[in-house]
């Protein structure tokens, strides 16, 4: 089997607080990236860990007929998102399970033009996993999940000692701007995007509340966020490293894919759950950011 993009991450059975409503949620970089992906026309697999009493969480990638590789574990990973203010663009994340670190036997026997590594929890990918993957072939990062780590039951932004050693290996690098200030120690997207670049990654995409900041090939691309609302908050930038990711392999230069991602993702802005809408719509969008 030869595909596109093999996603590999965590699902999080998740729940969500948003002022004082409360209800769970699928997510997970490799859920809302994974259904971008194969919307955009490419051919997708995902690889994750979770329960098999979970398996359930699995039926939006069969409908969207992504080839599913799970590897089932006693406990599924889950992570609480609390939003105290409807309307801020802030959370707070708090731990509720952990699926287990991925291990190299985990990946199955198939070919992709892209490995896509979607991170949400501390120690669910290291370093090894990092190197088995990228031996593959072209390696897209989100470590998010790296830099998280657990203070009692609450998920704390933080250093990455093997940081390093570890985005020499990357082509595609996601972050948003509180991760890349705590790896750069630069609160400007755009000299944290440089900084990052400096460290091994070939393009690195930043986003951030207004928008999205891509540094490729020496030079700056950007997009802004314009939603009517942020309903659909939970899962922005697994949405926009995705789109950008898929128009890049589909063709486009950084500039128009920078566009299409933003567009894209305010349209997911402002729906909660994954991007649902039309490929017309976000064309129309993007002729107006």
């Amino acid at each position: 089997m030869r595909l596109d993009v093999l996603c590999i991450g965590h699902l999080d059975k998740g729940r969500i607080v948003r002022g004082t409503e409360a209800h769970d949620f699928v997510g997970g970089a490799v859920y809302f990236g994974g259904i971008v992906l194969a919307r955009l026309g490419l051919k997708v697999g995902v690889v994750t860990r979770l329960a098999h009493g979970d398996s359930w969480m699995l039926a939006d990638f069969h409908r969207e007929r992504i080839e599913v590789f799970p590897v089932y574990t006693p406990q599924s990973t889950g992570i609480e998102n609390v939003h105290p203010d409807p309307d801020s663009d802030r959370r707070t994340c708090y731990f509720l399970g952990f699926a287990g670190t991925f291990r190299p036997e985990d990946l199955p026997a198939v070919g992709a033009r892209l490995y896509y590594v979607g991170t949400v929890m501390a120690n669910e990918v290291d370093l090894g996993f990092l190197r088995a993957v990228a031996e593959r072939g072209p390696l897209a990062l989100d470590p998010q999940g790296c830099l998280r780590h657990r203070v009692g039951r609450e998920l704390v932004t933080g250093d990455w000692p093997e940081a390093g050693e570890a985005l020499p290996l990357v082509k595609y690098l996601k972050v948003d701007d509180r991760e890349a200030e705590a790896l750069t120690g630069e609160g400007d997207p755009r000299r944290a995007a440089e900084a990052l670049a400096a460290m091994g990654p070939e393009e690195v995409v930043l986003t951030h509340h207004g928008g999205v900041v891509v540094y490729a090939g020496g030079k700056f691309h950007e997009a802004p966020f314009r939603p009517r609302s942020l309903a659909g908050r939970t899962g922005r930038g697994d949405t926009c490293f995705a789109s950008y990711l898929g128009r890049r392999l589909l063709g486009d230069p950084p500039d128009e894919a920078t566009r299409f991602a933003a567009a894209l993702t305010t349209l997911k802005l402002e729906r909660p759950g994954p991007f649902r809408g039309s490929l017309e719509e976000v064309r129309a969008l993007m002729r107006s950011l």
